[in-house]
């Protein structure tokens, strides 16, 4: 394999050119990755590695039809999104077309930050409002506006939240507020937020917006509770505010059964804006915003022009639509309903034979495990998760951790990944989970472990 520089030389030009605080997986000990293909990475003494957390390459590294689309495009023209072209078009009707009716306008942009960000400017023209509801340990984007709207972001610096900011609790009923023993903890999250509004409205403010990722991600894969997003809505829609999914890290088809993960909660639950990114061009920076004709006309109405250079240009559409090929011709919501059940089952065998596992929980090929040092409790092992992911790494299986205490592991591989490979993930899981238990004693609290501490990062 060509390589312009060694891995250590490599590694001194990142660290004089690179910011510093652009931080790499597995920092103690990185990985330099020379190609891709499918669900395996391939580092530059060709050793293969099962990518278990990559979401941004949706259908699998390097799909050949997605790479034939982008070249045959790229060779015939690709120029300003403001010119009339016929992809732009085509696949805004095809992503409607997989989208509730009401949701039928679609803005283009290059990453989900983007998206987040156009998405707030929608909110707060349509009835002239400002604050914005997030949950806490939220990330929604790298742009200043979105910092200021992600917990996990801004409460790790010196950064102090907003006063058009307000925070609801995570809707987490294994480690949140309410938990699975509460009678209804549907009800009493959804309270929560009804209770920021009325607070926000006795001290005159107006609520523009509710954001929340359809499954939250970095906040440790939390599944929100049946009914709450339909309960936060009509709370939110009463104050004369908008319901935002972002969909960024969870959306085409991740969760098996429906396209869009905000479609588990119901069909009588629909947001008014959605936003999209990562998976939506396999890699390829494309992402979008899609609205009602309502808010579109009202963001209109302002009188300012939104354009966007490159978002929805012909390249980008070209790639995107050919993600949505694979995705249906490959059967990869199906691929993800059999294999991330599969998947669920064996670690839920798990959970029953290792005492550091307190739960396992997700949907389709979105799953996190939630590592504790003690059951009753809930102690978050956190450095216990850290020593895991690189044993794993070891073992050839590249796997994160977040949560607001690091210690759940991330599972969001490529839609592609298949049985065997969800086997050997947990082989190597339960050998190494194994020999950390017999190491700590079946009671682990207070025991250090050594390890390798990676640098906190956003994954992909």
């Amino acid at each position: 394999m060509c390589e312009l520089y060694s891995k250590q030389d490599t590694l001194a030009l990142r660290r004089k050119h690179i910011g510093p605080s652009c931080k790499i997986f597995f920092a103690a000990d990185p990985i330099k990755i020379v190609r891709a293909q499918r669900q395996y990475m391939f580092d530059e003494k060709g050793e293969q590695y099962l990518d278990c957390i990559n979401n941004v390459a949706h259908v699998g590294h390097c799909h050949p039809e997605v790479v034939k689309a982008a070249m045959k495009q790229m060779e015939l023209l690709n120029t300003n999104s403001r010119f009339l072209h016929d992809n732009i078009v085509e696949y805004a009707k095809r992503l409607c077309a997989t989208l509730p009716e009401k949701l039928s306008v679609c803005y283009f942009t290059n990453s989900g930050s983007e998206a987040n960000d156009l998405a707030l400017r929608l909110a707060r023209q349509f009835r002239g409002h400002q604050d914005v509801i997030t949950l806490d340990h939220a990330y929604h984007g790298h742009l200043t506006s979105l910092i200021e709207i992600s917990p996990y972001k801004f409460r790790k610096g010196k950064d102090l939240k907003k006063e058009f900011v307000h925070v609801a609790p995570i809707p987490d009923t294994y480690r949140g507020k309410y938990r699975e023993d509460h009678a209804d903890p549907t009800s009493a999250y959804a309270d929560e937020v009804k209770k920021i509004i009325e607070e926000a409205h006795k001290n005159g403010r107006k609520i523009a917006a509710f954001i929340a990722e359809s499954m939250q991600s970095c906040g440790g894969q939390v599944i929100p509770p049946t009914g709450y997003f339909q309960k936060v809505a009509e709370y939110v829609r009463a104050a004369g505010g908008v319901f935002i999914a972002d969909e960024v890290q969870v959306g085409f088809g991740r969760v098996g059964k429906h396209f869009w993960s905000f479609q588990m909660h119901g069909e009588d639950f629909v947001p008014d804006i959605v936003t999209m990114g990562k998976p939506m061009g396999n890699g390829h920076p494309v992402a979008c915003v899609v609205t009602t004709k309502e808010i579109a006309e009202a963001f209109c109405s302002s009188g300012m022009e939104y354009f966007n250079t490159y978002g929805g240009n012909p390249v980008s559409s070209a790639v995107a639509l050919a993600v949505l090929d694979v995705i249906e011709n490959e059967d990869l919501q199906g691929n993800a309903t059999r294999v991330g059940g599969y998947l669920t089952e064996l670690l839920k065998k798990q959970k029953a034979k290792h005492t550091l596992i307190g739960d396992v929980r997700g949907v389709g090929l979105f799953i996190g495990i939630d590592l504790v040092k003690d059951h009753q409790r809930r102690t978050p092992a956190t450095a216990e998760a850290q020593h895991v992911i690189y044993k794993m790494k070891e073992k050839r299986v590249l796997l994160s951790a977040d949560g607001p205490h690091r210690n759940v592991l991330k599972i969001k591989p490529p839609m592609c990944f298949s049985e065997e490979d969800a086997k050997f993930l947990v082989d190597q899981l339960d050998g190494i989970l194994t020999v950390l238990e017999e190491a700590i004693g079946t009671n682990s609290e207070g025991v250090t472990i050594s390890e390798n501490t990676p640098g906190r990062t956003k994954t992909a």
